[in-house]
């Protein structure tokens, strides 16, 4: 159930999908720096024990 949100309507659905989007993109740039960050250790982790 939505509430009305009478004038302010776009303003806020918007902030909504601005703030969605920003967290999607933190999320996924997370990801993408946690899978270069193992990668880059189980590459040392190699080199090192040969």
């Amino acid at each position: 159930m939505m509430p009305d949100l009478g004038k302010y309507a776009d303003a806020v659905l918007s902030a909504y999908a601005a703030t969605i989007v920003l967290i999607l993109l933190l999320v996924l740039v997370s990801v993408m720096q946690s899978r270069r960050a193992k990668a880059a250790l189980k590459e040392i982790e190699t080199r090192r024990n040969g």
